[in-house]
């Protein structure tokens, strides 16, 4: 990866802004360009700098890290740095690429980095690596399950989980939708919600608000509509 990833930790706490700022700087394929003490800082910044990546604490004063993660929507990528475990699913619902716990082990950490490098490989590369393949493995029920990409109707988040829906069954897996979404060929499925990816060869019809699989009415959210309606006219 030549170029990289922009970072910003947004964090009230001292201590935590300075561990995390030194794995950074461990870390060969990131580029830290600013640290904040508070939501508020973080929104001035992003009004006139491009971000990759942030690195947000919760339980902050005045604008937590779950309304500075809605604020951010899909403009960049999401992890949480806390000490609450009890935030896990919010977490997950907003499609953060990981959520950490204090005290963060630098191991852990790199783990986390690995999801975000992969989101940033490049399409071209991404797509070689993986066009000849037509599956993917996930866990579920406690093994790696076989997933085959033409069998796949639609896959819906739920909360910390996702369903997989194929044409015979349905697998469920603790997975988050931008991680699987890295996984899959892009010009085979897309992202029509924050809750739901489709296959393009499964649609039997649509409209402006929704997409329909399998007699399933499945909807194009407000953020998707403009790409989503873009790439059906093109198929």
């Amino acid at each position: 990866m030549s170029k990289k990833i922009t970072c910003v930790i947004v964090d009230d706490e001292p201590i935590a802004r300075e561990i995390i700022t030194s794995f950074v700087q461990k870390t060969s394929s990131l580029k830290l360009i600013k640290t904040c003490k508070n939501a508020m800082e973080a929104v001035n910044f992003t009004q006139e700098n491009n971000v990759d990546l942030f690195f947000l604490d919760i339980n902050m004063p005045e604008i937590n890290g779950l309304s500075l993660a809605k604020i951010i929507g899909d403009k960049s990528k999401i992890i949480f740095t806390t000490a609450y475990r009890d935030y896990a699913v919010d977490g997950f619902n907003l499609n953060v690429v990981d959520y950490l716990l204090k005290p963060i082990a630098f191991e852990r950490f790199f783990e986390a980095i690995q999801k975000v490098n992969s989101a940033f490989i490049p399409l071209e590369i991404k797509e070689k690596s993986i066009e000849s393949k037509n599956y993917i493995f996930v866990r579920s029920d406690r093994k790696m399950v076989k997933i085959n990409f033409e069998e796949i109707l639609y896959i819906e988040s739920l909360g910390d989980y996702l369903k997989v829906f194929l044409e015979n069954k349905t697998v469920i897996t603790r997975e988050t939708m931008n991680n699987i979404e890295s996984k899959l060929l892009i010009n085979k499925f897309i992202r029509i919600h924050r809750s739901y990816i489709v296959s393009l060869n499964k649609i039997s019809s649509y409209t402006n608000e929704f997409i329909e699989i399998n007699k399933k009415a499945l909807p194009i959210s407000r953020s998707y509509k403009e790409s989503v309606l873009q790439k059906l006219a093109e198929v």
